[in-house]
């Protein structure tokens, strides 16, 4: 029998976003987990080739997806790929599962995760810049993990007006409080919950969040890239909680390398979970990925197909 090859919205369905921040969870307390660093080829045209491997005691995974910053100019997907599931006992492919909203989900599911951990305080209004498949990703987990009446209001900033007003829309639909803004770092002495998830092409936030704030950073995960501008990073590391969600963060979280941070002496999610972490003012938690997250959505796959208990 040939491996179920799942459609972008079969992937979507076998991942709700408060079972995979879980499945997150246990992923990082499992002793079998083997996440070698991934190999990133840059390509002619200015993008990358990302190859991440993972496996447990189980499952295997393969992720190759490509990054394109620009695609949005040619109409196509910035991040395109799949993610290839193994038996780990008998090397047999079991699935193949559509890489970008793999990206997308369990990103925003690393978010919650970090969120439920650490956040002063896990209500809105929730500041979301950037109004692309992460920002889409970020709202819908969000309000998977608190509800309605927590999060109750949001506020999209974009440079683009009309991807703005269609996550507005979104929101709306969805029965929340929603407007766009055009000014990111007014509306941060609004918002106790942020997510930046730009193209992290350019600096795109320097205010800095208030004291109670929980910041998901998600867009810059290379060095070269940066969403936050070095000035608020450092101010964050002064007077709050910087976090990463894993050491490959030590060489890859652009905003915080690019501020002359000591990424490496930073708190991983890890050690969130553990207690290890006493939070302190605003909490900045800057996500790079890992294929360990990939990992986590494919072991979510083979239980609901029964292939693991």
């Amino acid at each position: 029998m040939s491996a179920p090859l799942l459609s972008p919205e079969a992937t979507a369905t076998a991942l709700p976003y408060p079972a995979l921040a879980r499945e997150i969870a246990a992923l990082l307390a499992d002793p079998s987990v083997r996440v070698p660093p991934r190999l990133v080829q840059p390509l002619p045209g200015g993008g990358s080739l990302f190859v991440m491997p993972a496996t447990d005691a189980r499952v295997a995974i393969t992720k190759l997806i490509t990054f394109v910053a620009d695609n949005t100019t040619r109409g196509l997907p910035t991040i395109q790929g799949d993610i290839v599931v193994f038996d780990a006992a008998t090397g047999q492919r079991s699935a193949i599962v559509d890489g970008p909203t793999v990206t997308a989900r369990r990103t925003a599911a690393v978010s919650l995760l970090a969120l439920q951990t650490l956040a002063p305080q896990a209500e809105g209004p929730l500041l979301i810049v950037g109004a692309g498949v992460q920002g889409r990703s970020h709202l819908e987990a969000y309000l998977a993990g608190l509800g309605a009446q927590r999060l109750h209001e949001v506020r999209v900033a974009s440079r683009s007006a009309a991807s703005a007003d269609a996550l507005v829309a979104h929101a709306q639909a969805l029965g929340l409080r929603a407007r766009r803004v055009d000014d990111p770092d007014a509306a941060l002495a609004d918002c106790p919950l942020v997510v930046s998830a730009t193209p992290a092409q350019a600096v795109c936030l320097r205010a800095t969040p208030r004291d109670d704030a929980f910041v998901a950073a998600v867009g810059a995960f290379t060095p070269r890239m940066v969403e936050w501008a070095p000035e608020a990073c450092r101010d964050l590391a002064a007077r709050g909680t910087l976090v990463v969600d894993t050491r490959d963060a030590d060489h890859e979280a652009g905003d915080l390398l690019q501020a002359g941070i000591d990424v490496a002496a930073l708190p991983t999610l890890a050690d969130a979970l553990a207690g290890r972490v006493a939070p302190r003012g605003p909490v900045f938690f800057k996500s790079c990925g890992w294929a360990g997250w990939d990992l986590a959505a494919a072991r979510c796959v083979a239980r609901g197909q029964g292939q693991v208990s």
